[in-house]
């Protein structure tokens, strides 16, 4: 009896994507546990440069606490796992760059990479704020605050997670320029729009100042201002991005509606 045969399986686009996505991770995943291997042996003065800003206006003879028995051994692991994220950070854009760019206008492709560069140098920009400048403002504003008779030991595990959380608060809160030139770009809004609109961004990075740092006035003033600059200055380059379109441009958009009208 004859083997009936089958046409064979057809993958969908959607799973290709799915596929594509997947091993991109995989590539991000081992790159930042590659970046960690490499740090590892020096966790230790890794931890006691990122406590530097905290030590240094400590009364003398105080010294940081570790509560939990295990966290002398935890805490410098988490912290070059953070940092291996936050150095691995090109390559997540690379690959979130290399999936959506065959989608791409040549056009976009020309606006998109320098948008991607500059995300990451800004994200990088605000960490670098937070570490050089917040922390020795607000350490020492927390210091002088506390009560007479009370001695400030903070424990290294919150100390953590308190300073990865300013971190990242500072390194998103700098990509306001990318946000605000996207959504210029994508025609969400207009700079005339976002102008008229100023008084309301102003307070807005103040609540979210107030929501991402700490209980304290400078912490949220530090973040809020930079936010609102950053914000003028997208509105300022966004006159670069949103240019009327070249007939080059015209041209790519026509032929692409031409081919999905022919399929």
């Amino acid at each position: 009896m004859a083997t009936e045969k089958f046409p064979p399986e057809i993958e969908s686009p959607f799973m290709e994507h799915l596929k594509e996505v997947r091993d991109r991770l995989v590539k991000v995943v081992l790159t930042i546990l590659v970046i960690f291997v490499c740090l590892f042996p020096f966790a230790g003065e890794i931890f006691n440069a990122l406590a530097a800003p905290l030590l240094s206006v400590m009364p003398e003879g105080a010294t940081m606490i570790a509560i939990n028995p295990i966290s002398p051994f935890l805490t410098p692991l988490k912290t070059i796992l953070a940092l291996a994220v936050c150095i691995g950070i090109p390559v997540l854009f690379y690959h979130a760059w290399a999936f959506i760019s065959p989608g791409l206008y040549k056009h976009e492709k020309r606006l998109a990479f320098p948008l991607v560069l500059s995300s990451t140098l800004l994200f990088y920009t605000g960490m670098a704020f937070a570490y050089f400048i917040v922390f020795p403002l607000v350490f020492s504003f927390l210091q002088g605050v506390a009560p007479e008779g009370v001695s400030a030991m903070p424990d290294i595990d919150s100390f953590l997670g308190f300073v990865i959380k300013i971190f990242f608060a500072f390194g998103i809160a700098f990509e306001v320029p990318i946000a605000t030139i996207l959504v210029i770009k994508t025609g969400m809004t207009t700079v005339e729009s976002l102008k008229e609109k100023r008084a309301y961004v102003f307070v807005g990075a103040f609540v979210i100042g107030m929501l991402l740092t700490p209980p304290d006035v400078i912490s949220q003033t530090l973040l809020a201002i930079p936010m609102w600059l950053l914000f003028e200055a997208g509105l300022i380059f966004s006159r670069y991005f949103t240019a009327e379109k070249t007939e080059e441009e015209l041209a790519e958009e026509k032929a692409a509606e031409q081919r999905n009208t022919d399929v």
